[in-house]
Protein backbone atom coordinates (compact mmCIF):
# COMPACT_ATOMS: atom_id res chain seq x y z
CA UNK A 1 0.00 0.00 0.00
CA UNK A 2 1.57 3.45 -1.22
CA UNK A 3 2.82 5.24 2.48
CA UNK A 4 2.69 9.37 2.87
CA UNK A 5 5.46 10.21 0.47
CA UNK A 6 3.81 8.45 -2.36
CA UNK A 7 0.23 10.53 -2.34
CA UNK A 8 1.57 13.36 -1.51
CA UNK A 9 4.01 13.26 -5.15
CA UNK A 10 0.51 11.94 -6.64
CA UNK A 11 -1.40 15.05 -5.34
CA UNK A 12 1.44 17.24 -6.83
CA UNK A 13 1.04 16.28 -9.95
CA UNK A 14 -2.46 17.10 -9.54
CA UNK A 15 -1.78 20.69 -8.29
CA UNK A 16 0.60 21.03 -11.32
CA UNK A 17 -1.45 19.61 -13.93
CA UNK A 18 -5.09 19.89 -12.95
CA UNK A 19 -5.43 22.41 -10.73
CA UNK A 20 -7.30 25.99 -12.42
CA UNK A 21 -8.36 23.78 -15.05
CA UNK A 22 -11.89 22.60 -16.57
CA UNK A 23 -11.86 18.83 -16.17
CA UNK A 24 -13.91 16.33 -18.03
CA UNK A 25 -14.72 13.48 -16.00
CA UNK A 26 -15.62 10.14 -16.84
CA UNK A 27 -15.84 6.12 -15.92
CA UNK A 28 -15.07 4.23 -18.61
CA UNK A 29 -15.54 1.16 -16.42
CA UNK A 30 -18.77 2.68 -15.78
CA UNK A 31 -18.40 2.16 -11.99
CA UNK A 32 -18.51 5.14 -11.14
CA UNK A 33 -20.83 6.92 -13.80
CA UNK A 34 -22.81 8.68 -11.45
CA UNK A 35 -19.78 9.96 -9.15
CA UNK A 36 -18.45 11.09 -12.20
CA UNK A 37 -21.47 13.17 -13.51
CA UNK A 38 -21.33 15.13 -10.41
CA UNK A 39 -17.72 16.66 -11.30
CA UNK A 40 -17.80 16.31 -15.06
CA UNK A 41 -16.90 19.80 -16.55
CA UNK A 42 -15.91 21.16 -13.17
CA UNK A 43 -12.71 23.23 -12.50
CA UNK A 44 -10.21 21.99 -9.76
CA UNK A 45 -9.78 24.06 -6.86
CA UNK A 46 -6.75 22.32 -5.20
CA UNK A 47 -5.26 18.57 -4.88
CA UNK A 48 -4.22 17.81 -1.18
CA UNK A 49 -2.81 14.86 0.72
CA UNK A 50 -3.32 13.91 4.18
CA UNK A 51 -2.00 10.41 4.86
CA UNK A 52 -2.61 7.68 2.46
CA UNK A 53 -5.61 9.56 1.08
CA UNK A 54 -6.19 12.36 -1.25
CA UNK A 55 -8.82 14.93 -1.93
CA UNK A 56 -9.24 17.01 -5.18
CA UNK A 57 -11.28 20.01 -5.10
CA UNK A 58 -14.04 21.21 -7.20
CA UNK A 59 -16.20 23.95 -8.06
CA UNK A 60 -19.96 24.13 -6.06
CA UNK A 61 -18.18 22.54 -3.35
CA UNK A 62 -17.56 18.93 -4.51
CA UNK A 63 -14.55 16.73 -3.75
CA UNK A 64 -13.46 13.81 -5.02
CA UNK A 65 -11.63 11.39 -2.30
CA UNK A 66 -9.40 8.60 -3.23
CA UNK A 67 -7.67 6.05 -1.19
CA UNK A 68 -5.59 3.76 -3.39
CA UNK A 69 -5.35 1.09 -1.02
CA UNK A 70 -3.47 -2.27 -1.94
CA UNK A 71 -4.22 -2.03 -5.60
CA UNK A 72 -4.94 1.53 -7.07
CA UNK A 73 -3.24 3.03 -9.27
CA UNK A 74 -3.56 6.55 -11.12
CA UNK A 75 -1.62 6.29 -14.81
CA UNK A 76 -1.22 9.78 -15.88
CA UNK A 77 -0.83 10.19 -19.66
CA UNK A 78 -0.21 13.32 -21.90
CA UNK A 79 1.77 16.32 -20.64
CA UNK A 80 3.26 16.21 -17.02
CA UNK A 81 6.24 16.72 -14.70
CA UNK A 82 8.86 14.22 -14.42
CA UNK A 83 10.84 15.44 -11.98
CA UNK A 84 14.18 14.53 -11.61
CA UNK A 85 14.35 11.53 -9.65
CA UNK A 86 11.47 9.73 -11.63
CA UNK A 87 13.27 10.41 -14.93
CA UNK A 88 16.55 9.64 -13.61
CA UNK A 89 15.09 5.89 -12.73
CA UNK A 90 13.64 5.18 -16.03
CA UNK A 91 10.60 5.59 -13.97
CA UNK A 92 11.20 2.30 -11.84
CA UNK A 93 10.69 3.75 -8.69
CA UNK A 94 8.42 2.54 -5.57
CA UNK A 95 8.46 0.18 -2.27
CA UNK A 96 7.72 -2.95 -4.65
CA UNK A 97 9.76 -3.76 -7.37
CA UNK A 98 12.66 -1.44 -5.71
CA UNK A 99 14.56 -0.75 -8.75
CA UNK A 100 15.39 2.69 -7.41
CA UNK A 101 16.94 5.79 -8.80
CA UNK A 102 20.01 5.94 -10.59
CA UNK A 103 22.50 9.05 -10.80
CA UNK A 104 25.66 10.15 -11.96
CA UNK A 105 26.92 11.05 -8.70
CA UNK A 106 25.40 13.74 -8.28
CA UNK A 107 24.08 12.93 -5.27
CA UNK A 108 27.54 12.60 -3.29
CA UNK A 109 26.30 15.46 -0.99
CA UNK A 110 23.63 13.49 0.37
CA UNK A 111 20.90 15.89 -0.15
CA UNK A 112 18.60 13.69 -1.93
CA UNK A 113 18.42 16.52 -4.71
CA UNK A 114 20.47 16.13 -8.14
CA UNK A 115 23.20 18.89 -8.45
CA UNK A 116 22.24 21.58 -10.94
CA UNK A 117 25.34 20.13 -12.92
CA UNK A 118 23.59 16.74 -13.48
CA UNK A 119 20.08 18.36 -13.57
CA UNK A 120 21.29 20.30 -16.68
CA UNK A 121 21.65 19.90 -20.20
CA UNK A 122 23.59 17.20 -21.45
CA UNK A 123 24.35 15.07 -18.44
CA UNK A 124 23.19 11.08 -18.25
CA UNK A 125 22.77 9.12 -15.77
CA UNK A 126 24.12 5.88 -15.21
CA UNK A 127 23.14 2.90 -17.32
CA UNK A 128 20.82 3.41 -20.41
CA UNK A 129 17.84 4.90 -18.63
CA UNK A 130 18.25 8.72 -19.90
CA UNK A 131 20.46 10.11 -22.55
CA UNK A 132 19.55 13.48 -21.24
CA UNK A 133 17.93 15.42 -18.22
CA UNK A 134 17.62 18.53 -20.54
CA UNK A 135 13.72 18.02 -20.51
CA UNK A 136 13.50 17.10 -16.55
CA UNK A 137 10.98 19.68 -15.12
CA UNK A 138 9.28 20.24 -17.60
CA UNK A 139 5.74 19.07 -18.75
CA UNK A 140 6.54 16.23 -21.01
CA UNK A 141 3.88 13.84 -23.42
CA UNK A 142 4.45 10.28 -21.84
CA UNK A 143 3.15 8.23 -19.34
CA UNK A 144 3.32 7.74 -15.82
CA UNK A 145 2.05 5.12 -13.20
CA UNK A 146 1.96 6.51 -10.10
CA UNK A 147 0.86 3.95 -6.84
CA UNK A 148 3.54 2.53 -4.55
CA UNK A 149 6.04 2.98 -7.42
CA UNK A 150 6.78 5.05 -9.95
CA UNK A 151 6.59 3.90 -13.72
CA UNK A 152 7.49 5.79 -16.72
CA UNK A 153 6.98 4.73 -20.41
CA UNK A 154 6.96 5.62 -23.86
CA UNK A 155 5.83 8.84 -24.94
CA UNK A 156 2.45 9.59 -25.89
CA UNK A 157 1.46 9.26 -29.54
CA UNK A 158 -2.29 9.77 -29.69
CA UNK A 159 -3.95 12.15 -26.98
CA UNK A 160 -5.94 10.98 -25.30
CA UNK A 161 -5.07 7.74 -25.20
CA UNK A 162 -7.55 4.83 -25.02
CA UNK A 163 -8.27 3.59 -21.78
CA UNK A 164 -6.34 0.41 -20.80
CA UNK A 165 -8.10 -2.21 -18.58
CA UNK A 166 -10.96 -1.51 -15.78
CA UNK A 167 -10.26 2.55 -15.59
CA UNK A 168 -12.77 3.49 -12.41
CA UNK A 169 -12.55 6.81 -12.98
CA UNK A 170 -10.87 9.39 -15.78
CA UNK A 171 -9.85 12.63 -15.56
CA UNK A 172 -8.81 15.10 -18.32
CA UNK A 173 -8.05 18.33 -19.64
CA UNK A 174 -7.12 19.31 -22.84
CA UNK A 175 -3.38 18.75 -22.48
CA UNK A 176 -3.21 15.37 -19.39
CA UNK A 177 -5.03 12.93 -18.65
CA UNK A 178 -5.12 10.59 -15.04
CA UNK A 179 -6.63 7.56 -15.01
CA UNK A 180 -7.61 5.82 -11.66
CA UNK A 181 -7.82 2.17 -11.50
CA UNK A 182 -8.39 -0.33 -8.55
CA UNK A 183 -9.02 1.97 -5.85
CA UNK A 184 -10.28 0.97 -2.27
CA UNK A 185 -12.40 4.25 -1.77
CA UNK A 186 -13.11 6.69 -4.95
CA UNK A 187 -16.18 8.98 -4.32
CA UNK A 188 -17.60 12.46 -4.53
CA UNK A 189 -17.82 14.29 -1.16
CA UNK A 190 -19.52 17.88 0.20
CA UNK A 191 -17.51 19.86 2.49
CA UNK A 192 -19.45 18.19 5.60
CA UNK A 193 -18.22 14.69 4.13
CA UNK A 194 -14.92 15.83 3.48
CA UNK A 195 -14.71 17.24 7.30
CA UNK A 196 -16.05 13.69 8.68
CA UNK A 197 -13.88 11.92 6.58
CA UNK A 198 -10.50 14.29 7.83
CA UNK A 199 -11.46 13.81 11.39
CA UNK A 200 -11.51 10.31 11.64
CA UNK A 201 -7.64 10.71 10.53
CA UNK A 202 -4.05 11.74 12.53
CA UNK A 203 -1.84 14.34 11.94
CA UNK A 204 -0.12 14.40 8.87
CA UNK A 205 3.69 16.74 9.27
CA UNK A 206 3.44 18.89 5.74
CA UNK A 207 -0.63 19.51 5.89
CA UNK A 208 -0.47 20.15 10.32
CA UNK A 209 0.10 22.67 12.06
CA UNK A 210 3.48 20.60 13.02
CA UNK A 211 3.16 22.30 17.07
CA UNK A 212 -0.25 21.28 16.81
CA UNK A 213 -0.22 18.18 15.33
CA UNK A 214 3.04 17.02 17.54
CA UNK A 215 1.28 17.72 20.51
CA UNK A 216 -1.84 15.37 19.32
CA UNK A 217 0.19 12.57 18.39
CA UNK A 218 1.95 12.69 21.88
CA UNK A 219 -1.19 13.34 23.58
CA UNK A 220 -2.73 10.20 21.68
CA UNK A 221 -0.06 7.91 21.57
CA UNK A 222 0.43 8.53 25.82
CA UNK A 223 -2.62 7.31 26.65
CA UNK A 224 -2.24 4.11 24.59
CA UNK A 225 -1.76 0.53 26.37
CA UNK A 226 -1.28 -0.46 22.66
CA UNK A 227 1.75 -1.49 21.35
CA UNK A 228 3.92 1.53 19.44
CA UNK A 229 4.15 -0.47 16.44
CA UNK A 230 0.45 -0.98 16.07
CA UNK A 231 0.07 2.05 17.27
CA UNK A 232 2.17 4.30 14.12
CA UNK A 233 0.05 2.06 11.85
CA UNK A 234 -3.29 3.45 12.92
CA UNK A 235 -4.03 6.02 10.66
CA UNK A 236 -6.50 7.61 12.98
CA UNK A 237 -3.37 8.02 15.50
CA UNK A 238 -0.48 9.10 12.82
CA UNK A 239 -1.33 9.59 8.63
CA UNK A 240 0.71 8.15 6.35
CA UNK A 241 2.89 5.87 7.86
CA UNK A 242 3.03 2.24 6.12
CA UNK A 243 4.76 -0.78 7.27
CA UNK A 244 8.53 0.28 5.91
CA UNK A 245 8.41 3.81 7.54
CA UNK A 246 7.20 2.01 10.87
CA UNK A 247 9.83 -0.77 10.88
CA UNK A 248 12.48 2.02 10.09
CA UNK A 249 10.88 4.91 12.53
CA UNK A 250 11.54 2.41 15.34
CA UNK A 251 14.80 0.98 14.58
CA UNK A 252 16.23 4.49 14.56
CA UNK A 253 14.36 5.18 17.85
CA UNK A 254 16.12 2.08 19.07
CA UNK A 255 12.77 1.34 20.43
CA UNK A 256 11.21 -2.22 20.80
CA UNK A 257 7.90 -2.14 18.58
CA UNK A 258 6.06 -4.09 21.52
CA UNK A 259 6.10 -1.09 24.17
CA UNK A 260 2.65 0.54 24.84
CA UNK A 261 2.69 3.62 24.24
CA UNK A 262 1.97 5.41 27.70
CA UNK A 263 5.23 3.60 28.88
CA UNK A 264 7.22 5.37 26.06
CA UNK A 265 9.12 8.92 27.75
CA UNK A 266 7.19 11.89 26.37
CA UNK A 267 10.42 13.39 24.76
CA UNK A 268 10.85 10.07 22.84
CA UNK A 269 7.34 9.87 21.37
CA UNK A 270 8.48 13.44 20.36
CA UNK A 271 11.46 12.02 18.57
CA UNK A 272 9.33 9.62 16.80
CA UNK A 273 6.92 12.74 15.53
CA UNK A 274 9.98 14.75 14.36
CA UNK A 275 11.65 11.80 12.59
CA UNK A 276 8.72 10.91 10.81
CA UNK A 277 8.31 14.73 9.47
CA UNK A 278 11.72 14.25 8.78
CA UNK A 279 11.54 11.33 6.78
CA UNK A 280 8.53 12.21 4.71
CA UNK A 281 9.90 15.74 3.92
CA UNK A 282 12.75 12.93 2.20
CA UNK A 283 10.05 10.89 0.41
CA UNK A 284 8.30 13.38 -0.99
CA UNK A 285 11.73 14.88 -2.28
CA UNK A 286 13.68 11.83 -3.72
CA UNK A 287 10.54 9.46 -4.15
CA UNK A 288 12.47 7.15 -2.26
CA UNK A 289 11.86 6.09 1.58
CA UNK A 290 15.66 6.90 2.28
CA UNK A 291 15.96 6.21 6.21
CA UNK A 292 19.38 5.44 6.47
CA UNK A 293 21.41 9.14 6.59
CA UNK A 294 25.25 10.42 6.98
CA UNK A 295 25.64 8.34 3.36
CA UNK A 296 28.03 10.22 1.22
CA UNK A 297 29.14 9.38 -2.14
CA UNK A 298 28.78 5.96 -3.69
CA UNK A 299 26.63 4.55 -0.85
CA UNK A 300 24.29 7.28 -1.01
CA UNK A 301 24.15 6.74 -4.75
CA UNK A 302 23.76 2.91 -3.78
CA UNK A 303 20.86 3.59 -1.55
CA UNK A 304 19.13 5.71 -3.59
CA UNK A 305 19.06 2.35 -6.29
CA UNK A 306 18.61 -0.33 -3.82
CA UNK A 307 16.19 -1.09 -1.19
CA UNK A 308 18.92 -3.42 -0.15
CA UNK A 309 21.15 -0.79 0.70
CA UNK A 310 18.71 1.88 1.56
CA UNK A 311 17.05 0.40 5.08
CA UNK A 312 17.96 -0.82 8.42
CA UNK A 313 15.61 -3.73 9.23
CA UNK A 314 12.80 -3.66 6.83
CA UNK A 315 12.84 -6.64 4.61
CA UNK A 316 15.77 -8.01 6.04
CA UNK A 317 14.80 -10.83 8.10
CA UNK A 318 17.23 -13.85 9.13
CA UNK A 319 20.19 -10.99 8.13
CA UNK A 320 22.36 -9.14 10.84
CA UNK A 321 21.90 -6.16 11.95
CA UNK A 322 24.04 -3.09 10.26
CA UNK A 323 24.59 -1.97 14.27
CA UNK A 324 25.38 -4.40 16.35
CA UNK A 325 25.44 -8.11 13.72
CA UNK A 326 21.93 -9.76 16.01
CA UNK A 327 19.95 -11.09 13.30
CA UNK A 328 16.67 -9.29 12.07
CA UNK A 329 13.43 -10.59 13.39
CA UNK A 330 9.94 -10.57 12.02
CA UNK A 331 6.77 -11.32 13.22
CA UNK A 332 3.19 -10.53 12.37
CA UNK A 333 1.37 -8.18 13.44
CA UNK A 334 -2.29 -7.21 12.51
CA UNK A 335 -1.64 -9.14 9.37
CA UNK A 336 1.45 -7.05 8.72
CA UNK A 337 5.07 -7.88 9.01
CA UNK A 338 6.99 -6.05 11.79
CA UNK A 339 10.71 -5.63 11.55
CA UNK A 340 12.71 -5.13 14.26
CA UNK A 341 16.47 -5.65 16.09
CA UNK A 342 15.88 -7.40 19.31
CA UNK A 343 19.83 -6.37 20.48
CA UNK A 344 19.43 -2.56 19.61
CA UNK A 345 16.01 -2.26 20.27
CA UNK A 346 15.38 -4.29 23.20
CA UNK A 347 12.58 -3.33 25.93
CA UNK A 348 12.88 -0.38 28.02
CA UNK A 349 14.94 -0.61 31.34
CA UNK A 350 16.22 -3.73 30.13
Amino acid sequence: MPEGHSVHRIARQFALHFVGKTVAVSSPQGRFAAGAERIDGLRMLSAKAVGKQMFLEFEHDRWLRVHLGLYGAWDFAGNFTADATTASAAGRMGQTNQHGTFVDGADADGSGELSSAAAGAGNSVVGEHEDSLASIGAPRRTRLRMSEQEKASDDVSDFPPEPIGAVRVRLLTTDTCADLRGPTACEVLNPDEVQVALNKLGPDPLVDDNGEAEERFVATVRKKQTAIGLLLMDQSVVSGIGNVYRAEILFRARLDPHTPGKLIPEELVRELWRDWAHLLEIGVRTGQMMTMEGLTGDDYTAALASRDDRHWVYHREGLPCRICGTNIAMELASARKLYWCPSCQAPLGS
